[in-house]
């Protein structure tokens, strides 16, 4: 039996994802922030008939990431990795937040833990070949300031998290490329589930839900279980372009170097 490692698997599309994995025979390494809400989704994957193992780690937290990284890097089964786990827009005006090792949360979350999650389970994955990492994005992207990639300047919720989704996705290509080139035989795909999902992110943003988390959680479903391209960008179920800078070289250098020092 393969095993996938889900993070973000308490709520929302996480939550909605892990029974139907476990479902489809994959084994579900379930993380969340908290124990009780662990418990919870381990538990609703044996009633959907699968097998779950629970995880709990501050993503916020680049040594509670290696805690987690550590504790699966050696599973000889390991070969989906889905980076779902994210923060939203926050309340509208909410301030500057900062991880615990002093960066923008929404970059922290949203970008550095991927990379670093990500980063630590290669050897793993590439053990494991044909093996995925799908990573959940979003549409809502916006340009990269490299001069404050912090926002210390002037600060917006909004802007942050859409600053970290297209850093994502540019992370995601290059990522891709890299693995394709060295055949190592790890697929990297992105994606935007569906707009605005009725989930509690988009409702603590004060945003009206545009579309459901079955939606969403199709699509995210699709792309784990059937796609087996690299390097894309999907919208849903079908193929899409991230924004035009995901595609600038200039833009993936920099984005390069920043992520070289990390």
């Amino acid at each position: 039996m393969h095993a996938v490692l889900l993070t973000g698997a308490t709520g929302g599309l996480g939550r909605w994802l892990a029974p139907r994995l476990g479902a489809a025979g994959l084994t579900v390494l379930l993380h969340g922030r908290d124990k009780a809400g662990v418990d919870r989704g381990v538990a609703e994957v044996h009633a959907a008939g699968g097998q779950a193992e629970g995880f709990v780690a501050d993503l916020a937290s680049l040594a509670e990431i290696d805690g987690l990284a550590q504790a699966v890097a050696g599973r000889d089964d390991l070969t989906v990795l889905v980076n779902n786990a994210g923060v939203g827009f926050g309340a509208p005006g909410a301030p500057r937040e900062l991880s615990a090792d002093g960066y923008e949360l929404r970059w922290a979350v949203n970008l550095l833990a991927p990379v670093h999650l990500t980063r630590a389970l290669l050897p793993t994955l590439r053990a494991n070949a044909r093996s995925k990492v799908v990573n959940v994005g979003s549409l809502g992207q916006a340009p990269i300031d490299f001069t404050d990639l912090q926002l210390e300047r002037k600060y917006d919720g909004v802007t942050a998290y859409r600053r970290a989704k297209l850093a994502l996705a540019v992370w995601s290509f290059e990522l891709a490329e890299h693995e394709q080139r060295q055949h190592t035989g790890v697929a990297v795909n992105c994606l935007h589930p569906a707009t605005f999902m009725d989930t509690g992110m988009v409702r603590a943003a004060g945003r009206p839900p545009a579309s459901t988390v079955d939606e969403g959680g199709a699509a995210t479903l699709r792309l784990i279980l059937e796609e087996h391209g690299t390097g894309a960008f999907f919208d849903g179920t079908e193929p899409a372009r991230a924004h035009p800078d995901a595609y600038d070289p200039v833009v993936r250098d920099r984005l390069r170097a920043v992520l070289a020092g990390f």
